[in-house]
């Protein structure tokens, strides 16, 4: 019984951390509890999970850290960040041999803090957990959640006294582009060297630093293209929240787009629409750069040469980002390999999409088919020859393989949180249990498959992870 740690972060980035215990917890019980993926990282934790997942006790093996990192949010550079209220237990070594981080949120306040609390609420960290739930099971690269834990202590927020919770979180890693910006921002070439050569052993073991960058611009442009197809809105693509591994982390202001608007935005303090869902690509390109900033002592010792080594990787972001595009958009729409005219193809789809104000998950999961929207139908009469002269002979078939017919739609997202706030954890569940089943059929399901009633508010999303 036990967690298996290791714990070669802090074995072998001094400087990249601060050592401190999270907060002791005064009465942890489990919210949700991840028992598919304690399973997969071959855990027993017998009685002790909500002691060991809350902060209440340091699980044995482990050495809690809080990770230092910079970043640039909303455009603005910070160059010191870190946890401020995390801790970074260890690394589980899984039963496939495979590492992963164990990461606590909202487990107390640590010298990253910035005069904040260190503490997290029930509401945001269902949340979290529920949306690294639903990416997870529509193949999207993310964080997941082990656990949410009830602290059993009041945090005082702008809505009052709220019941406090941590999260339990598993990454591949929490290094992120904002970890090799503290360190180029310190000027501290022996550091950054440490994290360089840390970041290839654990992620693309046998390459160089241009092989890394490469990498990363591969994993990134299939990620931010992922997103994409789903209507997926970050809310929050600093710097910080750029993860190397290429999984999605930190569920803050996110939301799912329903009526298809290219600038859509959730974010309560996003008033510029810098992470709009349209902006979300250059927003790609602008946080690629600055990593390629940070490695530039490393791409070629001759400061002129490795700058235009850089450039040209940089150019052809777009390009590849292109390519990760089509590739989700051919498989959403099951078009039969490729043609010159496929870009046009969804364009033009796009279009009368935006013009009809579409539901952007309703619109593949029935185009085609009898449920199809009746004005979008007539919207989409000269389109839809142009389409069934390029979909595959099974295209109802592979459509309904990618597109999905749940998401976590955002007015039942609200009411299960608001439903935990207040001591009922039963919505939260019977969400996780469709928003897990996302391409299963409606029947008997049939409301988490449907958007908003007509009259809600604009839904609004808050900073609360």
């Amino acid at each position: 019984m036990g967690i298996r740690f290791d714990n070669s972060y802090a074995r072998d980035l001094p400087g990249a951390y601060l050592r401190l215990n999270p907060d002791v917890a005064p009465a942890p019980h489990l919210l949700a509890f991840n028992d598919r993926l304690a399973a997969d990282l071959g855990l027993d934790l017998g009685g002790h999970a909500a002691a060991w997942l809350s902060g209440a006790e340091v699980p044995p093996g482990a050495e809690p850290i809080a990770m230092a990192y910079a970043g640039h949010q909303f455009g603005g550079f910070s160059p010191q960040l870190g946890d401020g209220r995390a801790h970074l237990l260890g690394e589980i070594l899984a039963p496939d041999g495979r590492r992963w981080d164990l990461h606590l949120k909202g487990s107390g306040r640590t010298p990253f803090s910035r005069g904040g609390d260190g503490k997290a609420v029930v509401g945001p960290m269902l949340r979290e957990y529920l949306m690294g739930e639903a990416m997870h099971a529509l193949g999207v690269p993310t964080t997941r959640a082990l656990a949410v834990v009830a602290t059993g202590e009041g945090v005082r927020r702008e809505a009052g006294v709220l019941p406090g919770a941590v999260l339990a979180r598993v990454a591949a890693s929490h290094i992120r582009l904002g970890t090799f910006q503290f360190f180029a921002a310190r000027r501290d070439p022996a550091g950054l060297r440490a994290l360089l050569d840390y970041t290839i052993a654990r992620h693309d073991p046998g390459t160089d630093a241009l092989g890394l960058f490469d990498a990363v611009v591969a994993r990134q442009c299939r990620l931010i293209a992922q997103w994409m197809g789903l209507g997926f809105i970050h809310g929050v693509m600093n710097t910080d929240n750029m993860a190397l591994s290429g999984e999605t982390i930190d569920y803050g202001p996110c939301a799912f787009m329903e009526a298809y608007a290219p600038d859509t935005v959730f974010s309560s303090i996003d008033h510029q629409g810098r992470y709009a869902w349209a902006n979300q690509p250059l927003i790609l390109g602008w946080n690629l750069a600055r990593l390629a900033e940070t490695l530039l002592p490393f791409f070629d010792a001759d400061g002129q040469r490795a700058v235009d080594i850089a450039n040209a990787r940089l150019e052809g972001i777009a390009a590849r980002y292109q390519t990760e595009w089509q590739a989700v958009m051919r498989a959403k729409l099951a078009l039969d390999g490729e043609a010159p005219g496929d870009a046009a193809l969804v364009a033009d789809l796009l279009a009368a999409m935006q013009a009809a104000g579409a539901d952007w998950t309703l619109t593949f999961r029935r185009l085609g088919t009898e449920a199809m929207d009746a004005g979008l139908a007539v919207a989409l009469a000269g389109w839809l020859p142009r389409w069934q002269a390029r979909r595959r002979g099974d295209w109802a078939a592979a459509m309904a393989q990618v597109n999905p017919a749940v998401i976590p739609r955002n007015h039942l997202v609200e009411q299960a949180l608001e439903a935990a706030n207040g001591g009922d954890i039963g919505p939260f569940r019977a969400l996780l249990a469709a928003v897990t089943d996302p391409f299963g059929s409606l029947a008997g399901r049939e409301r988490f498959g449907l958007p908003a009633p007509a009259g809600l508010a604009p839904h609004v999303t808050y900073c609360g992870t």
